[in-house]
């Protein structure tokens, strides 16, 4: 083997060490961001905080669906037409 071999021998094994070194750093922190996100829904804290949440949201839907059908009944007894013969008499 002559030197030129040599170094270019060498540079191959440098860049495939530098390859694998960022392959391998790269399936390291995707492992850990997985670890991390599993650790996050699991925190006991953060799964009272989402179950408040729900039941808030199922309040506000509750109410908006009750504001609703107000608002309907509204809308039907405005749309009837009401004659004087038909108006209550004070």
């Amino acid at each position: 083997m002559d030197a030129g071999e040599t170094i270019v021998a060498i540079g191959g094994m440098i860049t495939g060490i530098i390859i694998t070194s960022a392959i391998v750093w790269g399936v390291v922190q995707g492992l850990r961001a997985q670890a991390n996100a599993r650790g996050r829904l699991s925190d006991p804290a953060l799964d009272q905080e989402l179950t408040a949440l729900r039941d808030h949201m199922d309040v506000m839907q509750q109410q908006l669906n009750e504001a609703q059908e107000r608002i309907d009944f509204t809308e039907r007894m405005l749309a009837q037409q009401r004659t004087p013969e038909q108006l209550p008499r004070a």
